[in-house]
């Protein structure tokens, strides 16, 4: 049974008013404890401070997010020039030098640059298709969460479908038919993620309709509409605000999985790091580091975004808080 003195360490029982704790003195006096009174979000943010993998995670997105946007201030040439053409040769792609820390690639560019600038392509591609896929999938999982019967039945098919075409097969054949554009590898990416968050954020929705306040809401006469928008929809979010920053970590390796392929923008002078994969995998014995910088930036990338993912998940589930 709760009492006055829950949540009070057991020296704040000592009598005397000197020896009275500033928690102890609030509950007797019938204050609340606002240090606990914290928000979902607020205390989540407090709990990924102490998470050694959500800094980790967010140092790497932050380096990540900040090395894209700034590319054309810190690059040092321009990702379309090829100047040192003429240095490469069949059997030989100049490594390090002083104009050139990571020497060059096989089209005669600088490898520096063209991993900055496949940075800024693989953030943009990924975060526009995110956004559509989660745009879509919310408004699909709103509309079987919130009104059940045959619209959840028809919508949730449609979902099946799409989920039982493996991920990569789906983008490869929307990409395919869309034409070798970058808005087509947005839009194929973005139909792998639609089913996911549609059926997560179902899934929450139907949770929530079962809550008291819920019921409390109808009996006071409000519109399903009102109710939906107001109170299910807000509270059913957070877990789908999560999905979308692990799904990150998976659009940025789709981005490179699909231009690998062939399927990405046939510009040749867009740096893309699934493009540098392709032109490098000829040399891989002779100049490995062609496709290991490519590599490391995608898996570095990805991993900074899962471990970030991870982490707000654990802080927002109930369960996992310390």
């Amino acid at each position: 049974m709760s009492t006055v003195t829950e949540g009070v360490e057991p020296g704040d029982l000592e009598s005397g008013p000197i020896n009275r704790s500033p928690k102890l003195a609030a509950l007797m006096a019938g204050q609340p404890d606002h240090e606990s009174g914290v928000s979902l979000w607020r205390g989540a943010f407090r709990r990924m401070r102490r998470n050694p993998s959500a800094i980790v995670g967010a140092v790497i997105v932050l380096a990540f997010v900040i090395i894209a946007v700034c590319a054309p201030l810190i690059a040092p040439y321009d990702p379309a020039n090829s100047a040192w053409i003429n240095q490469v040769t069949p059997e030989d792609v100049p490594g390090p030098s002083a104009g050139h820390p990571l020497g060059l690639d096989p089209s005669g560019s600088d490898e520096l640059t063209q991993l900055i600038f496949g940075a800024r392509q693989s953030l943009i591609i990924g975060v526009v298709a995110t956004g559509i896929g989660l745009i879509v999938g919310m408004t699909l999982g709103t509309l079987a969460g919130a009104f059940g019967g045959w619209v959840d039945t028809a919508v949730m098919r449609v979902v099946d479908i799409m989920l039982s075409i493996p991920g990569l097969m789906l983008a490869v054949s929307v990409a395919a038919v869309l034409g070798r554009r970058p808005i087509s590898i947005m839009i194929a990416i973005a139909a792998v993620q639609v089913p996911v968050f549609a059926r997560l954020l179902r899934g929450s929705m139907l949770s929530q309709r079962r809550q008291d306040y819920v019921l409390a809401s109808f009996s006071l006469g409000l519109r399903r509409r009102t109710v939906v928008m107001s109170h299910v929809l807000p509270n059913s979010v957070g877990p789908v605000i999560v999905q979308a920053t692990l799904t990150l970590a998976t659009a940025i390796i789709e981005v490179a999985a699909l231009s690998y392929l062939g399927l990405g923008d046939p510009d040749p002078a867009v740096a893309e790091w699934g493009r540098m994969l392709v032109k490098a995998q000829d040399r891989l014995q002779s100049d490995p580091q062609l496709t290991l910088l490519p590599g490391a930036c995608i898996a570095v990338t990805a991993l900074g975004f899962t471990l970030f993912g991870e982490a707000l998940r654990e802080a927002l589930d109930p369960k996992s808080r310390r």
